[in-house]
């Protein structure tokens, strides 16, 4: 027995045991590590995996759909058999049982009234005592080896991999939600996942443990035996869910320190108080390199924001009810996916370059994304702003030369006139259309063309006027400007 482990296979074939199987003969290179009596229907929440059950009957259903599911809870914890002692307690087995013994491979036992129950466990504990001593090595040399890796300064996928060889398992982790929870670990399949922390620790194969962080479980750590390894057991897995979580809290410490770096840097960047040489070196240090885009964000938490970017670099700032992003473009496909959201993206923008266009680009955007619904507008693909300059105070000149008077009507009467406009022109002038999306009667938006017309002297029915609105109001969309604050551009007549 010394060169592999206990199996139900070896069991049999102790003449002093006397054992016959009952169902379930496929399942007898299953190993042992244990002989338990219980007597209890569910046993599950005190085993570990590879355990021999034995009960007098006690345990075991009168009924057949109660014994079939109490077997399927011993084969979902890992037992390895169950021996029933002959001519106590047994009730009259059903088809059911046996069939699912068969089904599922778990090899059910008889044990002769002669043979006690002692004499099983002193057989199976004589047998793994070799093995007991090569799990408490194998324990030995991952608690060991904790404080070499911490001097060797490994990152997570090789500390990983390294106690992966010395334990014998093979390791997943993820959230709660089955998402990543450290890099370079892989995902396990969802259906082992335990409903809550609290649940056993044991899965078919191996074990399934919570991953502790301040605040409460963060996710989950499952190990597998891996195939022709020894695995070194529950306690050597329970270590690597804690290196696990102590991996987790220098994560989350490292983000947040660069998280608020990089709000500082964006400040700054905004502020445009940054030499180009510093911007890029910042920028290099945060991970974003080549051109970036900045977005601004409404309507979407914090928490949404930050798990639809985990995998990519970012620096993130909060102004008001405004969350500015700066990021590489892929930024926008990560975002798109978040509900409810209501974004507005610049055009590409070189390391180190002034942001103030940008800027304007990006407000211009989530403004038109609140307008229109969408979740993330683009401001490249507005191709009149292409023909307006870049400066604010020629754009301004123009707001108020073409939009003035209407601007200052609107902010007397909190009229729509402005909106009203700019809704019939991006829906080409068709009135049903535009009125639908303003959720007015045609004959209202009627007048509210008409009296605009009036006040501005542009008669909209002439191309050349309505090219001249269009672009100023294009033009108010490019300063960044919303809807309700559009009379800040210009101070009433007089004043």
């Amino acid at each position: 027995m010394s060169n592999h482990k206990l199996t139900v296979e070896d069991l049999l074939s102790f003449p002093a045991l006397q054992l016959r199987v009952l169902a379930g003969g496929s399942g007898l290179s299953r190993s042992v590590s244990w002989a338990h009596v219980s007597e209890l229907e569910d046993p599950t929440p005190w085993l570990v995996g590879a355990e021999l059950i034995m009960t007098t009957g006690l345990a075991l259903p009168r009924t057949a759909a109660r014994q079939r599911a109490y077997l399927e809870r011993l084969d979902d914890a890992g037992v390895s058999a169950l021996a029933l002692s002959a001519q106590l307690h047994v009730p009259p087995l059903h088809r059911a049982f046996l069939q699912a013994a068969e089904e599922r491979g778990i090899p059910v036992l008889e044990i002769p009234l002669a043979v006690p129950f002692i004499a099983v466990a002193q057989e199976v504990a004589a047998a793994v005592q070799e093995d007991a001593r090569q799990r408490l090595g194998a324990q030995l040399q991952v608690f060991g080896a904790l404080r070499r890796l911490a001097t060797e300064n490994l990152d997570t996928t090789v500390l990983f991999r390294r106690l992966e060889s010395l334990s014998g398992y093979q390791v997943f982790a993820c959230t709660p939600q089955g998402r990543p929870l450290l890099p370079g670990i892989p995902v396990p399949d969802p259906a082992v996942l335990p409903d809550s922390a609290d649940a056993p620790p044991t899965i078919p194969g191996g074990f399934a443990l919570p991953v502790l962080a301040p605040g409460g479980p963060a996710g989950f750590l499952v190990a597998f035996a891996r195939q022709g390894a020894r695995p070194a057991g529950l306690a050597v897995v329970q270590h690597i869910a804690t290196v696990a979580a102590l991996q987790l809290v220098m994560l989350r410490h490292e983000r947040e320190t660069l998280r608020r770096e990089g709000a500082e840097t964006l400040a700054e960047l905004l502020q445009d108080v940054l030499d180009p040489t510093t911007a890029k070196r910042r920028l290099a240090r945060l991970s974003i390199e080549g051109d970036m885009v900045l977005v601004v964000v409404r309507a979407v938490r914090e928490d949404d924001l930050l798990r639809a970017l985990d995998e990519l670099p970012f620096l993130l700032l909060n102004r008001g009810e405004e969350r500015y992003l700066l990021g590489l473009p892929e930024v926008g496909a990560a975002l798109a996916g978040i509900p409810g959201l209501s974004a507005g993206m610049s055009r590409p923008v070189p390391p180190g370059e002034s942001l103030r266009v940008a800027q304007r680009e990006a407000l211009w955007a989530v403004s038109k994304a609140v307008e229109s619904g969408q979740s993330l507008v683009r401001y490249g693909k507005d191709t009149t702003g292409r023909w307006l300059p870049d400066d604010p105070s020629v754009l301004r000149a123009l707001v108020e030369h073409v939009l003035g008077d209407a601007l200052r009507y609107d902010a007397a009467h909190d009229a729509q006139l402005l909106v009203s406009v700019r809704t019939w022109m991006e829906h080409n002038r068709r009135t049903e259309a535009a009125a639908t999306a303003l959720h007015i009667h045609p004959n209202t938006l009627a007048y509210r063309l008409r009296r605009f017309a009036a006040l501005t002297g542009r008669d909209l029915s002439s191309t050349e006027a309505f090219t001249e609105v269009w672009l100023a109001i294009r033009a108010a969309g490019q300063l960044g400007l919303a809807d309700g604050r559009l009379q800040a551009l210009t101070q009433p007549r007089g004043e």
